[in-house]
């Protein structure tokens, strides 16, 4: 302490005056810290994206050091808007991508970062929310487009299949699978017309299982080694064919032996309108002949067709 420094704390004291006694001290202020956003935690492997800066600052004091992720990065949100706008599947074509909402997500997301360059750091943080809110809609529509496309594509290969069945003898030979087929393929017409398009897929997926099997051979052509013997019979008028199950199984393409009878019965029991009568049938009613040896039978009979008898 020097001399003069002395001398003047001496002169206070001996004036009965404490030192600094004319100044009166204000009471210090604490700034009162804004309201934070409660922030739930998430584990270290979580991209965080925040909108606010306050929203950061309650997220980092919340936050357990140990726990916040390696490296700890902070992105402007203009970063986060350009990579919104550009994120599109690359099977996607670049007309689809380049659709309405794309191209304004670009144009703010441009703003954004002009913004951000020129230090308004508001109005950035805005064209990158909408920047955001646009890349979206683009996925959106992009998504809708590429569903259409798989329904129209879908219901294109039912009707292409359903046209070669019935150019080939579908209606005649296999008259219960086209005839389901065409329901499917209605009703994938009418769910596409809903904007139902998953349910319009998998109608138009039926009509495909269905006529699956369908062969092209043309009725009366079939090769005695390759034709499939049928697996379906409608009983016909007994005044003009005599159908009985008895002359059903005698008959070649179906066991070309009538004591095989009961095979058919047990198989169509529950269709009779008596069950426990094998010999009431009736005209119109479908039979199914189930196979004997484990020869091929499919479709339904078809008088303009030449099968291979049993052996």
């Amino acid at each position: 302490m020097n001399r003069k420094t002395g001398l003047l704390l001496g002169g206070l004291l001996a004036l009965g005056l404490p030192a600094f006694a004319q100044y009166e001290l204000p009471e210090p202020v604490f700034r009162e810290a804004p309201a934070r956003t409660e922030v739930s935690p998430v584990p270290a492997s979580t991209d965080l994206w925040f909108s606010d800066f306050n929203n950061v600052v309650s997220y980092l004091w919340d936050s357990d050091p140990a726990a916040l992720p390696e490296p700890l990065v902070f992105l402007p949100s203009a970063v986060l808007a350009a990579a919104a706008a550009s994120d599109a599947a690359p099977e996607v074509s670049q007309e689809l991508r380049n659709n309405k909402y794309f191209l304004e997500s670009t144009r703010l997301t441009n703003l954004a970062q002009e913004s951000f360059d020129y230090g308004d750091y508001d109005a950035s943080a805005n064209y990158a929310a909408e920047a955001i809110r646009y890349a979206e809609l683009s996925d959106e529509y992009v998504a809708l487009q590429l569903k259409i496309k798989e329904t129209n594509t879908a219901i294109a290969s039912a009707k292409t299949r359903l046209d070669w069945a019935e150019a080939n003898g579908a209606l005649r030979r296999y008259p219960n699978e086209y005839g389901q087929a065409q329901g499917y393929y209605e009703t994938s017409l009418t769910a596409r017309s809903a904007e139902d398009w998953d349910g319009a897929i998998d109608a138009a997926n039926q009509v495909i299982t269905l006529l699956a099997y369908v062969d092209g051979e043309a009725p009366g052509t079939a090769s005695p080694d390759a034709a499939a013997l049928p697996a379906q019979y409608t009983v016909r008028p007994w005044n003009v064919t005599k159908d009985c199950l008895w002359n059903i199984a005698g008959r070649p393409w179906a066991y070309g032996d009538p004591t095989k009878w009961r095979l058919i019965y047990n198989a169509n029991r529950s269709k009779l309108p008596q069950p426990d009568n094998p010999d009431l049938i009736h005209p119109g009613m479908v039979l199914d002949i189930p196979s004997l040896n484990g020869e091929l039978r499919q479709g339904m009979w078809d008088s303009g067709s030449t099968y291979r008898p049993l052996p």
